[in-house]
């Protein structure tokens, strides 16, 4: 085949692929088989490996994943993505009816209503019909810049259909549907792993993960129903923008009302309500807008919402049910969780067995008790939670609710702090942690060991490979010969797990006091003590009067640091660390004092193309600067990348010095005496 013909070819088969992808997974209306489909995909699968001069990000078949990330870079909006004020009450609704006649002056209003989905927000990009950008909402101005991960999702178009405009940036929600997410449940249980509370929180996870491979085995969907950024004067309303959109090929709400005055609202909110379980995902509530553009544009923002629009959320649904038993859930941490055992009852559109008693203080001070009838409510489709016992039931036959003096898991004594209401196993090696200390252990934060997924941890855990983290570095020949037996694995397999545990042992001290899993140590705080301290030995003999002194460690980090060091099986696993040879003590950074940036407070903010921003840090560090996260009067400098933000402006404003990347590069040669930031790769926050 001829180049021409070649990128003609592919030019077709995208456009069919997504036409297909619209017709199966928006309107469920399949014009093909699977089996077709997969031919046109594999036809340009081929095409695009034989011609990567024609290869490009918006090709259908970038849906499958593939990026791996280290982090997602924080970009601007390029206009905010502002909250919506809210109201239980139909009367507030009212209210707000009546500061929209009053500040227009006139009484008749054309309303859209449509359903408040519980999902992400997101902000997709498009420029010239092809998806550029995805941004979460974040604070508002800037969001986590999720590109690769939103290409994965089946039904959203990487190519607009039609004439779309120069820029559009739709506006959305990212969500699983109830029944891809039941599905997802009983898989993820299934595999021994542990169910999502809901899937709103499923949908948010899945899109903080780093490997869009992982992200496309997710069964995500979007609705768009706004916009940012958008170069189209045709467009004069809500309903007429939602309408374009369909046009363009994105997906849209299927249920949505166009209607006049606030007595219609109200109908169309109380029909919702009557139709919200049969909808395909999790709603909360209504969210009601002025249809038009220029309306709109008349009643205008107050400090972080718009005038023209509010969300009408419904009420939690309750239930009275029967409280059989309680279970004890212990956490990564080490939390004991009192669980309710209820006799099922339907709420929200679900049978529920199951409730949240949040802690054993809020117990006693509720006076719950076995065999109470309990009121529970299950709000904004979360996990239920036990509200009250109705104590007129009582017969005398029911049994109070009381904390353990012993982990109900290892058998240890747990930890009552008067500090916090928390009870806490502090025994590391208690089961019912090891696997989700494990999961935390190895993560990319602390340890990374890579090749520790969880289906690996659960085999090593279930087959009794190992019971707690040191037991990874002490795997002999033999084991890792039987590993390599189980289905799935095999000798390839099992080799790069061994040299991703090996390679583990030469990570700085503050990464496995980090995945120690030491209750509010994170990375930053486990950075802060091994600077202070430095080794993990001198660490472990600090009072709490010593770890107090610290600037940002307060009693109760103080305490739970303590606590860990001074159980004598966590200075055992420590010894065994030592032993197997991770490293303990703290590398000393040589700080030059005679560089360009000695003695310099300095700012980075955009996106880097030559280091990370954690990398620029580093050298920075090193050549005596000082490394500050806001732009103030007091700042010397501003390395700038691409996409700088607001600090770039206030920079500019204070007239602090700002230095591009190629700037910035020649000033770290010359404070490194042309040692480049490629030759020396610094350890990576």
């Amino acid at each position: 085949m001829q180049e021409h013909e070649a990128e003609a070819r592919i030019a077709l088969l995208r456009r069919e692929l997504e036409r297909h992808n619209q017709l199966y997974y928006d309107e469920a209306t399949p014009e093909i088989s699977d089996s077709e489909y997969d031919r046109l995909y594999k036809e340009l699968e081929q095409l695009e490996q034989e011609f990567p001069r024609f290869d490009s990000p918006n090709s259908p078949t970038k849906k499958v994943g593939g990026h791996v990330l280290d982090q997602f870079r924080a970009l601007p909006h390029a206009v905010p993505m502002m909250s919506l004020d809210n109201t239980y009450s139909p009367a507030e609704l009212r209210k707000f009816h009546e500061r929209v006649v009053n500040l227009l002056k006139q009484e008749e209003i054309t309303y859209w209503v449509e359903p408040k989905i519980d999902g992400v927000s997101v902000s997709v990009r498009f420029e010239r019909g092809e998806l550029t950008l995805a941004l979460t909402r974040g604070d508002g101005t800037t969001g986590d810049d999720v590109t690769a991960n939103v290409r994965t999702i089946r039904s959203l178009p990487h190519l607009l259909e039609g004439d779309a405009p120069d820029v559009l940036e739709a506006r959305g929600e990212i969500f699983m549907p109830r029944a891809a997410f039941l599905r997802l449940n009983d898989q993820r249980e299934a595999e021994g792993k542990e169910r999502f509370a809901n899937a709103r929180n499923a949908t948010a996870g899945t899109l903080k993960s780093l490997d869009s491979r992982d992200v496309a085995k997710r069964p995500l969907d979007a609705i768009f129903y706004a916009r940012g950024e958008l170069t189209s004067a045709a467009i004069e309303s809500q309903s007429g923008l939602v309408a374009r959109f369909a046009e363009l090929g994105l997906k849209t709400c299927p249920i949505t009302w166009n209607v006049h005055g606030i007595d219609e609202v109200l109908r169309a909110i109380d029909e919702l309500e009557e139709k919200r379980h049969a909808l395909p995902f999790e709603i909360d509530g209504a969210v009601v807008k002025v249809d038009s553009f220029a309306l709109q544009a008349k009643l205008g923002f107050h400090s972080r919402a718009p005038r023209w629009a509010i969300a009408y959320k419904y009420a939690a649904e309750k239930a009275i049910t029967r409280l059989k038993a309680v279970t004890i859930q212990v956490g990564r941490t080490g939390v004991l969780t009192p669980v309710a055992e209820l006799e099922p009852v339907l709420i929200s559109g679900s049978t529920v067995s199951r409730a949240t008693l949040h802690n054993f203080e809020e117990v006693a001070r509720k006076d719950i008790r076995v065999g109470d009838d309990v009121e529970i409510e299950k709000a904004g489709e979360v996990i239920p939670a036990v509200l009250r016992a109705i104590v007129e039931n009582r017969d005398g036959d029911e049994l109070p609710i009381t904390a353990p003096a012993r982990c109900p898991s290892c058998d240890q004594p747990v930890l009552a702090s008067d500090q916090e209401v928390a009870v806490r196993c502090v025994n590391a090696e208690c089961p019912d942690q090891v696997k989700n200390r494990l999961s935390h252990f190895v993560s990319r934060g602390a340890m990374d060991i890579d090749s520790l997924g969880e289906a690996m941890i659960k085999l090593l855990v279930d087959e009794g490979f190992i019971h707690s983290p040191p037991d990874l570095y002490e795997l002999d020949d033999a084991q890792f010969a039987r590993l390599a037996e189980f289905p799935g694995l095999g000798v390839k397999s099992v080799t790069k797990l061994r040299q991703s545990i090996e390679a583990s042992k030469s990570r700085p001290p503050w990464r496995l006091l980090h995945g120690l899993g030491i209750r509010h140590v994170g990375a930053k705080v486990a950075q802060t003590l091994l600077a202070e301290f430095g080794s993990l030995t001198a660490l472990g003999q600090a009072s709490t009067g010593d770890l107090e002194a610290i600037p940002d460690i307060g009693p109760i980090v103080a305490e739970a640091i303590h606590a860990f060091f001074a159980l004598e099986k966590n200075q055992e696993i420590m010894t065994r660390f030592r032993d197997a040879g991770l490293t303990f003590e703290a590398a000393t950074p040589v700080v030059k004092a005679d560089s360009p940036f000695s003695g310099k407070t300095c700012v980075i903010t955009g996106t880097l193309t030559s280091m990370t921003r954690d990398e620029a840090k580093e050298f920075l560090t090193r050549l005596g600067a000082n490394v500050s996260g806001s732009v103030s009067k007091n700042t010397d400098f501003l390395i700038a990348g691409e996409n700088a933000g607001s600090k770039l402006t206030k920079a500019q404003q204070l007239g602090v010095t700002v230095l591009t990347e190629e700037q910035f590069n020649k000033k770290l040669n010359a404070g490194a005496n042309n040692d480049s930031p490629q030759d020396t790769q610094p350890e990576l926050f």
